[in-house]
This record gives structure tokens, sequence and C-alpha cells, in this order.
């Protein structure tokens, strides 16, 4: 049998060799390729679960934002509990900027996010009823509003009624005379009372008039003003003796004081004319309780 060739053995043991070594670099790189890749493939999704996470922490805030623009009122403890939220919002926020998170980071930054949700819709259910709740107190408060104007619009217009109906008793109620007479006299120096025509004689004028029957007068003491002008149409009167009649102020010549009875009674008034009196008309008008009783006049030679 013919025995081997030294020199062909020992290349074919090379040859093995380089065989072994060639499969494992290849099993080396292989085993290096898939490792990269899966911390490759591993970074990536570390990467995108930050950003997702990043968008649902904006998206909590937005919505707590949103509440602010809101006109409602918050209380005090809806005050707390949104702070708290916007400090767990900070800290997630600050978390999720670091550079490494490892998987048990990011699963608690989950968690923090469902109930960061959970608080949010539940914040929301509370602030839509509170807008609810103003906008019913809104609606009220103006119909209350209307309802008062209405009132008190009603109020003016039966406070005028009853002004005018006040007005038109007053004046149902009002005295007048049925008729007036007027006479002039001259007094003597002995006191008596003597009838005349003539200006340059006369020194005074007699009003004797009768009050006309009123059954919606009201029985009792009543005041008479007289207001007396000369032929030249002035009012002869003392400057400080005013009384009030058809809602303004006015001079009078005198007065007195009758009892009425609603019986057609007369009375007699006398003037004393404070100057000399002169030829012509005088006119003289007779007043009661803030109205015109009557009016008559007088002509003197």
């Amino acid at each position: 049998m013919q025995e081997q060739d030294p020199v062909n053995k020992v290349d074919r043991n090379k040859v093995y060799f380089l065989i072994i070594v060639i499969a494992a670099l290849l099993g080396i790189n292989a085993y290096l390729y898939f490792k990269d890749k899966q911390q490759s493939s591993r970074f990536v999704t570390v990467s995108t679960e930050k950003d997702r996470l990043n968008l649902e922490v904006e998206k909590i805030e937005a919505e707590l934002d949103k509440v602010n623009s809101l006109n409602v009122t918050l209380s005090e403890r809806l005050q707390e509990e949104q702070q708290l939220a916007r400090d767990k919002i900070a800290d997630l926020k600050l978390a999720l900027q670091k550079g490494k998170l490892t998987q048990g980071d990011l699963d608690e930054a989950q968690k923090q996010i469902a109930a960061l949700k959970e608080f949010v819709k539940n914040y929301n259910d509370q602030i839509g009823r509170l807008e609810k709740e103003n906008s019913y107190l809104k609606s009220e408060r103006d119909s209350l509003k209307s309802k008062t104007v209405v009132i008190t619009q009603k109020a003016e217009e039966l406070e005028k009624q009853n002004e005018n109906l006040n007005a038109k008793v007053r004046v149902a109620e009002a005295l007048k005379t049925s008729n007036i007479d007027i006479t002039a006299y001259k007094v003597r120096s002995n006191g008596k009372a003597v009838l005349v025509t003539k200006a340059s004689t006369a020194n005074k004028f007699q009003i004797t008039f009768t009050v006309a029957s009123n059954d919606l007068a009201e029985k009792g003491y009543k005041t008479i003003y007289l207001r007396v002008f000369d032929p030249a149409g002035n009012l002869i009167a003392n400057d400080n003796d005013f009384f009030e009649a058809n809602s303004q102020q006015m001079q009078f010549s005198s007065k007195i004081q009758i009892s009425y009875n609603n019986d057609d009674t007369a009375y007699n008034m006398d003037w004393t004319n404070p100057k000399e009196f002169l030829k012509g008309t005088y006119f003289i008008i007779l007043y009661s309780g803030g109205f015109e009783m009557g009016k008559a006049q007088i002509s003197l030679k």
C-alpha cells in the first residue's frame, strides 16, 4: 500500500484550518450584524415612543389651556387639581427630555399619561357642568332683568296714571263759586261803611261769594286767597305774601279762612286798598286748594 505524501497532508491541514477560521469569522460577523440591527431597531422604537408620549403630553396641556380660555369661575378645589396636573405634566416633560430612557421609564411615563388623560376627562366634565350652570344662571338673570324692566315700566305707568287720577280727583274736589259780587265802600272816621261808586271816595272792596255744592269736596276749614288787579292790570299785593296754585307760586292780595259744610253758604271778604283807587275796572280772582274758584270785576267812576 502506497504511503501518503507528507507535504500534501500538511497542505490539507492548512486548508481545513483556514475553512474553520473563515467559518468562525463569518459567524462572528453574522452575530455582530444581527446584534447591531436589534440595537438600532430598539433605539428607533424607544425614540418613536418618546415622541409619541411627548405628543400626548402636549395634547393634555392644550386641553387644560382650552379650559382656561372659557369664561368659567373655577372653585378653589378645581384650581388646585389643575395645578397638580400641570406639575405632573412639567415632570413628564423633563423625564422625556432625558438623553436615555429605559423601557421601565417609558412604561412609567405611559401610566402617568393615562392617569392624566382620565383626570382631564373628568376635569372637562366638571367644567362642562359649570358652563351649563353659568349659562342657566345668566339666562335666569337676563330674564329677571327683563321682568324688572317690564315691572318698572308698569310701575311708572301706574304711578303716572295715579298722579293723573289724583290730579283729576283734586280738580273734582276743588271748590267753585256759584256767584261773586263786589261792592266798593268808604269807611268813615266813625267806622261806618258807606257804599260808593267813585274811585276818589272808595277805600275798600267787599267781596260776597257763595261756594257751590260739591259732594266730593271734604268738609272743614278752607283758606280762600284773593288776588286784585287794578285797571292797568297790576297785581296789588305784598311782596312776601305767596301761595301755591296751578302748580306755581303766586302772590295774593288777601286771604280768609272759612268753614265749608257743602250747604251753599254765602261768605264775605273785605279788602282794604293800601293805595288810592283809580278810575276804571278792577278784576278779582278767588282761589282755594290750589285751584281757581271764580272771578269778577267792578268799575269805578
